[in-house]
């Protein structure tokens, strides 16, 4: 188990977020692993994490269980299976840092454009695009999740523009991550790391996540829809900067 103040100084903020973000408010929880990767390397980090969203994912797949958009997840999954094999086959060969800034550079150029083109209608070539195109976006979240948590960007890319309700966008985005997060676990046992130490060092911040999580909950159902949306696409910008500050630094 981690027994480093300076660890914890960086966990206990970072679960914090991603109980927000699994309550919700999507995108929060991408900034996780930058700030874990400051105290160990980004592998053991991703491993500690896991164990820690798996618990997270249960309350908001609970919280939100009746708004889901099973068609939306229907065409994502498969493409997400796939990412996820991807991203364990290669993992060698791209690292989880330039991942991440490739990631980051999708979520500030799409934020952005969210945020400017703010209540008005998509292009239409967008709105044209056949449903199978999510099957493509869901490949790119799985490889980015399975290397580095960080699925939400291309997984917000496609769906945001689909203009979900509120629940049912939350709804959706959290039986989908819940999904991704248990078909990693595999790959993070044949990784060999998932060791007695980052168990016991998940375990220790279980409670707070869970707290963070309900918290999460919470805060989303006393946000309008407006708002809400246009809190995601700022969230999409910061994470994005976060994410490329973190690549650049390292």
């Amino acid at each position: 188990m981690i027994d480093d103040p300076f660890f914890y100084a960086l966990a206990i903020p970072a679960v914090v977020l991603l109980g927000l973000s699994k309550g919700g408010f999507a995108g929060m929880g991408a900034l996780a692993m930058p700030m874990l990767v400051f105290a160990v390397d980004p592998v053991r980090a991703a491993a500690i994490l896991l164990p820690i969203l798996i618990a997270q994912d249960a309350v908001g797949v609970w919280a939100f269980r009746r708004t889901v958009d099973w068609r939306l997840l229907a065409w994502m999954m498969p493409g997400s299976v796939l990412g996820i094999w991807l991203g364990y086959v290669f993992a060698a060969s791209l690292s989880a840092l330039t991942v991440m800034a490739m990631v980051g550079a999708i979520s500030i150029l799409f934020g952005l454009y969210r945020l400017w083109t703010a209540g008005h209608a998509l292009p239409s070539r967008m709105r044209r695009w056949p449903e199978w195109v999510g099957s493509l976006f869901g490949i790119a979240s799985g490889y980015t999740s399975q290397i580095a948590h960080a699925g939400q960007p291309p997984f917000q890319v496609w769906v945001l523009p689909r203009n979900l309700e509120r629940d049912r966008l939350v709804g959706t985005t959290a039986l989908y991550f819940a999904v991704l997060n248990w078909i990693k676990v595999p790959a993070y046992v044949a990784l060999g790391q998932f060791t007695p130490g980052n168990l016991l060092t998940s375990a220790a911040l279980f409670p707070l996540a869970i707290v963070a999580t309900f918290a999460g909950v919470w805060l989303v159902r006393r946000v309008s829809a407006e708002r809400f949306y246009t809190a995601i696409h700022w969230l999409m910008v910061l994470v994005g900067v976060a994410l490329v500050w973190e690549a650049a630094a390292a």
